[in-house]
């Protein structure tokens, strides 16, 4: 009988970790892709980066509605484009990746706040050179409203498994 407690803690757990990945990070396509940052103030500058597979070797396109297309020859990797200083702060953007056969779709969000900065060119290509980074660690592209979420979610799920276990345990005793 215990197992069957300890089983139903386990799914309670997984069912509230996979209810907490954001629904663009389930997309899936042929060629990796991705937007950095995913939120940008209306004039800043944002890198677009493609992942080289069999997928895509050829030139890549990205088009959004807040910024000029910009391609990425197939030699290189990523390319950064500027955002336009009348993009709506709040709105959430589509940014529409074509590389060979294959598409998919990535999110901007635009934030409250302006650069300090006026950038004074516009979509620019960067040769490759070295490794990219990535994300910041773990915590990339998350923010402290789906994080606290994701906490209290894990928290309750783990509190009603030891609720019902404590409980079951106590009617078995008596």
């Amino acid at each position: 009988m215990r197992a069957i407690g300890l089983a139903s803690a386990v799914l309670l757990g997984a069912g509230a970790l996979t209810s907490c990945v954001p629904a663009d990070a389930a997309i899936r396509t042929d060629f990796g892709f991705s937007v950095m940052p995913s939120t940008v103030a209306a004039g800043g500058e944002v890198t677009l980066r493609v992942d080289r597979n069999e997928a895509c070797q050829g030139e890549a396109a990205v088009n959004s509605a807040v910024f000029d297309m910009v391609t990425i020859p197939p030699e290189e990797s990523w390319a950064t484009a500027v955002v336009d200083w009348d993009a709506k702060p709040g709105a959430v953007y589509d940014v529409e990746f074509e590389c060979d056969e294959s598409s998919g779709t990535a999110r901007l969000t635009i934030a409250g706040g302006r650069p300090t900065h006026h950038p004074t060119h516009h979509p620019t290509r960067h040769p490759h050179k070295g490794v990219h980074a990535g994300e910041g660690g773990t915590l990339g592209g998350f923010d402290l409203k789906e994080i606290g979420l994701g906490a209290a979610l894990i928290a309750g799920s783990l509190g009603v498994a030891y609720h019902f276990s404590r409980r079951r345990t106590d009617e078995d005793a008596g």
